[in-house]
């Protein structure tokens, strides 16, 4: 069974940085596209990043582009998420999911896919 376990999140200051993780257990990593989504407090569920099995494509959403950074690590069955210049509006719960869907310009996740448990992420002015 694949199980996604996200971490990292916390309480942190704007301005700061910090890196999120999503290790999946239960099957081969490297064999799933991945994707973050966040959902900010009182709004809809958003796409934020994601890249490939290889590593080498990568997509964000335009208003995390610059400041974070999607990465893997097949070799520890990890995603990671940095995080830099924090402001208060990346507050939300962030998750991570496999990505079987293209949508022409990124990789999405849809029901189908497998999802981790959230992460929560506070960002304080």
């Amino acid at each position: 069974e694949v199980q996604l376990q996200a971490s990292g999140g916390g309480e942190v200051q704007a301005g700061g940085s910090l890196t999120l993780s999503c290790k999946m257990t239960g099957f081969t990593f490297s064999a799933f596209d991945m994707t973050w989504v966040r959902r900010a407090p009182g709004k809809d569920r958003e796409w934020v990043s994601s890249i490939n099995r290889e590593g080498d494509l990568i997509y964000y959403t335009d208003s995390v582009k610059g400041r974070f950074t999607i990465s893997r690590d097949n070799a520890k069955n990890t995603l990671y998420l940095q995080i830099n210049n924090l402001k208060p509006e990346d507050t939300a719960v962030y998750y991570c999911a496999t990505a079987s869907y293209f949508s022409g310009d990124h990789f999405f996740a849809g029901n189908s896919d497998y999802w981790g448990q959230g992460t929560e992420l506070t960002v304080s002015s």
